[in-house]
């Protein structure tokens, strides 16, 4: 196996990598918990980072000031899933894209050839069941590896925390990568507390029923929440998804099923790309845009007419972002909370919420409204 080291030797001699000098480690020695439960240790801070889920660069944004210029590469960019936030978030920074959004299009050699301190992936993109997988030939290479996300739609995978644990985990671990553990301990109670009040509102509360569909498309029809992760959310702000779902991310439903199953509200899901092919939901969208475009993802599926939640006129969306990125899900929470218990969560503020992240943790401005209701 050909170490990093050698690799980058060979490189060197073709003449390839003229004038790349890899930054120093800086700091003392790093022990590391991943959220896969690994212990992983960096002879520094990081200061060469890739990262396999681009969504990532979100998270460090809430705890360092210019994270895009720690990243010499990323992958499955398009999860940011806003033009406006990704660019944002680049702050001018040219990062070169070393995958799409599947792990197939992951390549050892080119990894290698960026010369990071640290890759960092998820269960999604490398795998942990794989033999010989990407991660075990980065570490080959002298190269470390952290999880920022373990969890996998695969059967007997679900997670064995909930959602708040996550997130302090989560967050702490970024902390301590970032030089940025006090700031990530602000975010965990801020989080909390906002998450408190929640659930003082809904104590005793029945749970509604929901339709949260997690890829809300014209031409691909249902895909619902599963129990874990995002129906975890949903039991946070009062509601349950729909009885028949099993998987722990998400399952396909016949609209069949969707008519014949009794449910009191529906939540489309939506992108911060101004596409027609789902709702354009997401920062710096205009809001009439973003409810015209799920009324016509409504009808463009005549059997959603004959929903319950559709004829009862409690139709909404969401940026997925909101559920996708773990600091962010306490704006899902609470914007969910408003509309499954309107009576109780009148006065509850998700914008306000949004805007003292925006406020005391964003490096980049994350721009309202990140819903739409019709």
């Amino acid at each position: 196996m050909t170490t990093r080291r050698q690799f980058c030797a060979s490189v060197a001699a073709t003449g390839l990598m003229a004038g790349i000098a890899p930054a120093a480690l800086t700091g003392k020695p790093l022990t590391i918990i991943d959220m896969a439960g690994r212990e992983v240790r960096l002879p520094g801070r990081p200061k060469r980072i890739v990262l396999l889920e681009g969504h990532d660069l979100l998270t460090m944004s809430l705890l360092h000031p210019d994270p895009a210029s720690l990243i010499i590469g990323w992958a499955a960019v398009d999860r940011i899933d806003s033009a406006s936030l990704q660019t944002g978030l680049l702050k001018g920074h040219k990062v070169p894209v070393v995958g799409k959004l599947t792990p197939d299009t992951l390549s050892l050699e080119a990894l290698i050839g960026l010369m990071p301190d640290l890759v960092v992936t998820t269960a999604f993109m490398t795998p942990q069941a794989d033999m010989d997988s990407l991660v075990d030939r980065l570490i080959a290479a002298d190269i470390p590896v952290i999880y920022s996300d373990a969890s996998s739609n695969a059967a007997g995978a679900e997670p064995t925390s909930d959602p708040v644990s996550t997130l302090k985990a989560s967050m702490r671990m970024w902390g301590q990568l970032l030089d940025a553990s006090e700031k990530a301990e602000a975010y965990i109670a801020f989080f909390q507390q906002a998450l408190s009040d929640i659930g003082r509102r809904l104590a005793g509360a029945k749970p509604v029923t929901i339709y949260l569909e997690v890829q809300s498309t014209l031409d691909d029809c249902c895909w619902a929440a599963g129990r874990k992760i995002w129906g975890e959310l949903l039991s946070l702000a009062g509601g349950q998804p729909l009885p028949g779902v099993t998987a722990p991310w998400f399952e396909k439903l016949s609209p069949e099923y969707l008519i014949a199953t009794p449910h009191d509200v529906y939540i489309a899901t939506g992108g911060g790309w101004a596409s027609g092919g789902r709702p354009s939901i997401g920062p710096g969208i205009d809001p009439n845009l973003s409810r015209a475009s799920l009324q016509r993802l409504v009808d463009g599926r005549p059997s959603f007419a004959h929903l319950p939640s559709v004829r009862n006129g409690r139709v909404h969306g969401i940026w997925t972002g909101l559920i996708t990125n773990l600091p962010l899900n306490i704006l899902f929470v609470a914007q969910a909370a408003r509309w499954l218990h309107p009576d109780r969560s009148a006065d509850l503020d998700p914008a306000a919420l949004l805007e003292t992240i925006n406020r005391d943790f964003a490096a980049v401005r994350i721009e309202a409204p990140l819903w739409a209701s019709i």
